[in-house]
């Protein structure tokens, strides 16, 4: 995430969760590390 430009994501950087944008990237870190995917659709 650290070049991430999503400001979802940036506002949320130093948060104890991984945020990754919606990618593979983030699918194959999950597989590698046997953990689940919480997903966050934002909020205005």
């Amino acid at each position: 995430m650290t070049y991430e430009k999503s400001p979802y994501l940036l506002q949320h950087a130093n948060n104890l969760v991984d945020w990754y944008p919606w990618r593979a990237e983030a699918f194959q870190k999950e597989q590698r590390e046997n953990r689940p995917v919480f997903l966050s659709v934002g909020y205005s």
